[in-house]
């Protein structure tokens, strides 16, 4: 059941948050990619484009696990377990949003001709980790 994210972990994701994601290969292997990370309500969101292996992945397996550590205190981190979905709607327009955060640049700079854009929107199930003084996030 999906849980909801305390206001210290939106924080978090809304400040150049790094994510490590962790999905299973075809073999049941882990296959890990460093992605920029956003918030959308309770709703943990990275970017990316059509044919990469991460999507290809969850399509296959929904499940998921991202890493997340704090740029401000490095003692700090939250792990995100949950199912993720799909989708291309507003995928464009997100990309240009995390380039102008990540990047300071309006549009996304490194995007290929032909590229179709994909937002992964994580439905979290369990928060690990530690916030700010080695305290469970809350």
């Amino acid at each position: 059941m999906p849980v909801t994210l305390p206001q210290s972990v939106k924080t978090l994701l809304l400040d150049k948050a790094y994510g490590h994601v962790v999905t299973s290969n075809g073999e049941g292997k882990p296959q890990v990619t460093m992605v920029w990370m956003d918030v959308d309500g309770d709703e943990v969101l990275f970017n990316t484009a059509e044919g990469r292996r991460k999507a290809q992945n969850l399509r296959r397996d929904p499940r998921i696990i991202v890493s997340v550590q704090d740029r401000s205190n490095l003692q700090a981190y939250a792990v995100f377990h949950g199912k993720a979905r799909i989708t291309e709607t507003g995928a464009d327009e997100h990309i240009d949003k995390l380039a102008k955060r990540f990047l300071g640049a309006d549009k996304y700079q490194f995007r290929q001709p032909g590229e179709k854009r994909l937002i992964v929107r994580i439905s979290v199930d369990r928060i690990g980790g530690f916030g700010p003084r080695m305290q469970p996030w809350s």
